[in-house]
């Protein structure tokens, strides 16, 4: 064989290596990390072999939901050489943890059991037995359990529950406050005028000068109560909600600058 030819032989052989491994290291599918666990873990491709029969196709297990389950892909030569596959539309996840590979009308042609070493086994309604191996395909990681810290930045970003119960009444919130940052130290003062009705939106003056920043920039000129959640409306029209805990009033949700409110006088 003449070396030119030898030459070029040897760059096909080594592109067609290189797409080979490209198909085998492709990403799980778009979203696959917001899916649920037990779906998310059967997301991408997978090996499906007739027991038995020397020929195979590489499907793709989708997150997309469509009529019947969710999305499935493969060749069209799929078609051909697992004649199964000419009626599988769709895909979802059995009762037993296993896929699933379902007809147009939903119900599963080919049913997967418990997950082996290598993958699934399952009988499809022709009888047939069937495969499917992970093969070097890459699968979604296992989510992790949150750690304490994540599950406390969480919960502070979700609104507290006020027990309307114990909430302050109305009427007695107009007055003078300290604005603070921390418990006991003032930064700047503010005044919260009474509403014409209970409910209203009332002024909220803010004296000065006043040596936060911060609060300063805020600069709070409204006020309303509602729910037992206190809201300081920004001149801009952005606000912030405060709850009445331990004597004070406190930012709520917890989350990025301290602020805190004690009254002062009436």
């Amino acid at each position: 064989m003449p070396s030119a030819l030898r030459c070029a032989l040897a760059a096909v052989g080594l592109v067609l290596s290189g797409l080979a491994a490209a198909a085998q290291t492709a990403p799980p599918p778009r979203g696959a990390d917001r899916a649920p666990p037990a779906v998310a873990q059967l997301l991408g491709a997978w090996d499906l072999e007739q027991t038995g029969a020397p020929r195979r196709c590489t499907v793709t297990l989708g997150v997309e939901e469509t009529a019947g389950g969710r999305q499935l892909r493969f060749p069209a030569t799929c078609r051909r050489a697992l004649p199964l596959l000419a009626d599988v539309t769709s895909w979802s996840l059995g009762p037993d943890g296993g896929p699933r590979l379902n007809g147009a009308d939903g119900r599963a042609l080919l049913a997967f059991g418990q997950q082996g070493a290598t993958g699934f086994s399952g009988r499809a309604r022709d009888g047939r037995d069937y495969a499917l191996n992970r093969g070097t395909h890459p699968r979604v990681a296992a989510r992790r359990p949150p750690s304490p810290a994540e599950v406390a930045a969480t919960a502070a970003q979700r609104p507290t529950l006020v027990d309307l119960a114990r909430a302050p009444a109305a009427g007695t919130l107009p007055g003078l406050y300290a604005l603070m940052r921390q418990q006991g130290r003032e930064a700047c003062r503010l005044q919260l005028v009474a509403p014409t009705a209970e409910g209203e939106t009332a002024d909220a003056q803010l004296e000065r000068p006043c040596p936060d920043t911060g609060i300063t920039i805020f600069d709070p000129t409204t006020w309303r109560y509602a729910g037992g959640r206190l809201t300081l409306i920004a001149r801009k029209g952005h606000s912030i909600d405060l709850v009445f805990e331990a004597g004070v009033w406190r930012k709520d949700p917890a989350v990025g600058a301290t602020l805190l409110l004690h009254r002062l006088q009436p």
